[in-house]
């Protein structure tokens, strides 16, 4: 079964479904980052739509309040026409806004915890509308509270995020700081930042109107710094990136291209994107098990010659 949610208004006939039908939930956003069984989901998938945007005015920051329904990227672009600081490394990434805090969804240097207030919630099991402060999140790298089994019982309902009037522009990371040394530009405006990400990104990824993809298929390994010393002997161009103490984080797109040589390599319907190699592409007519089988693969091939082992960053359900 299938429904979408407009409205906290409409929670109670989405209850009474559930309640008579003795279903399963699944809630989704836009659908990325999914990847659903061949035989279905024996439930109730429910797209949540609701939609809204407020910016209320909190003296040097101002916080921005939207519907879980809204286009992420839609979001992003007006707080950077508003000249607000936070989300503009974020910007292109597919999906909605209520999807944003389950998976703390990141790219180019920024995670979205860094500046989210609180996020609304419908509690299944109290049947009431909570909030969550950031800190009752449980944010970690592409993952949070939300995804737990406990967090599936709440229903994402509106987020908040609390932006700066006036910030440092956060552009170390290497592809912003290459695109930036092409281009000649030495001090990027904030829509500068911004337009530098939407470029980066379609040249890298492949247009969603013509082929099926869910972007990074794979989440980037965080290893220990004595795992990747011992890597670095052996693969001395190995890039890495802090990740707290006595961590780091390695490209598994790096991995994948210039270890495993797996980039645009394809079985059938399925393959590696030709720019990017975490990108798993559906040319057309693929099934759930095929894409699975390509993950299976890519992974034993990096576990082979890294000993890394190698999580998903899209969710299957069956």
């Amino acid at each position: 079964m299938f429904c979408t949610l407009q409205d906290t208004e409409e929670i109670p006939e989405l209850e009474r479904i559930l309640e008579k039908e003795k279903s399963r939930l699944f809630v989704i956003g836009s659908g990325s980052n999914i990847l659903f069984d061949d035989e279905g989901f024996d439930g109730l998938v429910c797209k949540v739509e609701i939609k809204g945007m407020e910016f209320q005015d909190k003296g040097e920051k101002v916080c921005v309040i939207a519907g879980a329904g809204e286009e992420w990227d839609f979001l992003v672009s007006e707080t950077v026409k508003r000249g607000l600081y936070g989300l503009e490394n974020l910007s292109l990434i597919p999906g909605t806004v209520g999807a944003t805090p389950v998976q703390n969804i990141g790219a180019y240097g920024a995670e979205v915890k860094d500046c989210i207030d609180w996020v609304e919630v419908y509690d299944l099991k109290k049947k009431k509308i909570v909030k969550f402060a950031r800190r009752q999140c449980g944010f970690g790298y592409r993952t949070s509270f939300f995804k737990s089994e406990k967090g599936k019982r709440y229903i994402i309902l509106r987020a908040a995020f609390l932006l700066g009037q006036e910030s440092k522009l956060n552009t170390e990371y290497p592809d912003l700081k290459e695109y930036f040394r092409i281009t000649g530009v030495d001090s990027p405006s904030l829509a500068g930042v911004r337009d530098a990400v939407v470029a980066i990104r379609t040249l890298k990824l492949p247009n969603l109107n013509e082929i099926g993809t869910a972007g990074s298929f794979f989440k980037n390994p965080i290893i220990s710094s004595s795992e990747y010393l011992e890597l670095k002997e052996k693969y001395s161009m190995l890039p890495s990136f802090r990740a707290g103490f006595g961590k780091v984080k390695v490209p598994l797109g790096w991995i994948i291209d210039r270890i495993c040589n797996l980039k645009g390599y394809r079985i059938g319907n399925v393959g590696l994107h030709q720019n990017q190699a975490l990108v798993v592409v559906n040319f057309g007519g693929a099934t759930a098990k095929e894409i699975k089988m390509l993950a299976a693969f890519v992974a034993q091939k990096v576990k082979e010659k890294t000993g890394i082992e190698v999580e998903p960053e899209v969710q299957f359900v069956d």
